[in-house]
């Protein structure tokens, strides 16, 4: 481990890859203050930008866009209340009170500490258990990692917000859209209608621009807001003796909570704030504060979600399983540069391995650099006309898609899977469990081929395997425990209220 450690450091100490990070997290802070315009985007828009780079290098790029995206999104939460990223609406319960007091310079100060030592901490835990699940996951067969699977696609189902059954729509909608062209075994046509330009299936970075990035533009052009106005005036930054004090326990706490909710499949830097601000409220002595500029209610939330951003990458680097929508692109950014995340990864690509963990310790440091001294003009990011962001947007998507494969059918699909993605968005089909079929469905399909033919078709390899077995359990549990929570709940609202 220390040698696979050193090598790390070796590629994230190298110019080409602290240029990278630095542009990784200063993107992703750019694009975290911009409301409407999340992670998942940034990186499905870059993916086309990476080709012919390093893989090393362009992952630790993409990561870096990824938990700098926390760090953004927090501006706009704190000084405008419209948080651009989802993990960071929890920090606008006390960040945007604090701003509207005159504090904002504070609050700013306060969630870029809180999220370097969130992130610094839970970067450390997954350096120490990352390793051991891959080590473990070694014992891994066809049965066990089809199981796995099922059981990462049905967690991730089952704890989207909104309706379980939506989610599984969604996932089964993405399992659909994979199998169409080129049957890899039998090398018959599957689900292509006579269209010679379906035979090689749909690329990834169709689905993935097109159901998050135009889905979002369709959004935006459709519901119309007044163009925000920034904050000139922001305050000072320092911070008091007594101001750490407040912080020390929260960042203390929120930094393990945080990562091992970042671990769970479905759960996230999202979920991650959430629990942070909730358990802050209940162990404060003063819990009136909250929602009103407490430290306490800002530290939390901010130190959780970073954490639990690099928790997200334990399942994906060790298990090559995502546990969110964001990391699920991530994994087609992998796999789309030739890099396979799972229990091999660390022995047959270590430098990507430790490359990527070490990179984040640089990351983090850049960080707090970009958003201490540099918060007065990061403010003017939040000024951008949205007719301005919307055409970058569709261009970048756009050239994306076609310098893939210089293909205008290529283009009609981006369309149709843009308009698909925004109907899901409409009608409350959570995109997640969508994207995460659509990657793990090919590899569930041959994982299930092979236990099968080695079985000689028999069913009962899932059963005489107690690691799939288990796995297969914790799936159904993880349908059913949802589906029975919201039974007991719909019951409880029906009853009529007893009359006295």
């Amino acid at each position: 481990m220390f040698e696979g450690i050193a090598q790390g450091f070796q590629v994230a100490f190298s110019w080409d890859a602290i240029l990278f990070v630095f542009l990784g997290v200063l993107i992703g802070t750019i694009i975290g203050m911009i409301p409407g315009l999340g992670p998942i985007s940034a990186i499905a828009i870059m993916i086309p930008v990476t080709y012919g780079m390093d893989s090393t290098i362009a992952l630790v790029m993409m990561a870096g866009v990824y938990y700098g995206s926390m760090y953004g999104g927090s501006t706009s939460s704190i000084l405008l209340n419209a948080p651009g990223v989802a993990g960071t609406v929890a920090a606008s319960f006390d960040g945007y009170p604090m701003s509207q007091q005159g504090k904002a310079g504070k609050a700013l100060a306060i969630s870029a500490i809180a999220s370097f030592v969130g992130g610094t901490v839970s970067v450390i835990l997954l350096m120490m258990f990352a390793p051991i699940l891959a080590s473990v996951a070694i014992i891994f067969g066809p049965p066990e990692y089809f199981a796995l699977m099922l059981l990462g696609l049905t967690a991730i189902a089952s704890l989207s917000e909104g309706s379980t059954i939506k989610a599984l729509i969604s996932a089964v909608l993405g399992f659909m859209i994979v199998t169409i062209g080129i049957d890899s075994q039998t090398g018959t046509s599957r689900f292509t209608f006579g269209s010679v330009n379906l035979l090689d299936g749909i690329d990834f970075l169709i689905i993935a621009l097109g159901v998050f990035a135009i889905a979002e533009v369709c959004f935006l052009i459709l519901n119309r807001k007044e163009k925000m106005s920034g904050l000139d005036n922001i305050g000072s930054l320092k911070l008091t003796k007594q101001d750490f004090n407040e912080m020390k326990g929260p960042m203390t706490r929120q930094s393990f909570l945080g990562f091992i909710l970042g671990v769970l499949p479905g759960a996230g830097a999202t979920i991650s704030s959430f629990v942070a601000y909730i358990s802050e409220k209940k162990l404060a002595k003063n819990p009136e504060e909250f929602g009103k500029g407490s430290i306490k209610g800002l530290t939390g939330p901010e130190t959780a979600n970073n954490a639990a951003t690099s928790g997200a990458f334990v399942p994906l680097l060790s298990l090559g399983i995502p546990g969110s929508g964001t990391t699920a692109v991530m994994l087609g950014a992998f796999l789309v540069l030739g890099v396979q995340p799972g229990p091999l990864l660390m022995t047959e690509n270590p430098t990507v391995f430790w490359g990527i963990i070490a990179s984040m310790y640089i990351g983090n440091v850049f960080l707090l650099i970009l958003n201490l001294p540099l918060i007065p003009y990061f403010v003017k990011v939040l000024k951008i006309p949205r007719p301005l962001l919307i055409s970058l947007v569709i261009i970048s998507s756009l050239i994306g898609v076609y310098a893939v494969s210089f293909s205008t059918f290529d283009l009609y699909l981006l369309v149709v899977f843009g308009i698909l993605g925004y109907f899901m968005r409409i009608f409350a089909f959570p995109a997640a469990p969508f994207i995460l079929a659509f990657i793990l469905g090919g590899m569930m399909e041959n994982a299930l081929r092979q236990s099968l033919t080695i079985s000689g078709g028999s069913w009962n390899i899932f059963l005489t395997s107690p690691l799939a077995m288990s796995l297969i359990l914790l799936t159904a549990l993880a349908v059913i425990i949802p589906a029975w929570r919201d039974r007991v709940k719909r019951k409880k609202e029906q009853q009529p209220p007893v009359s006295m």
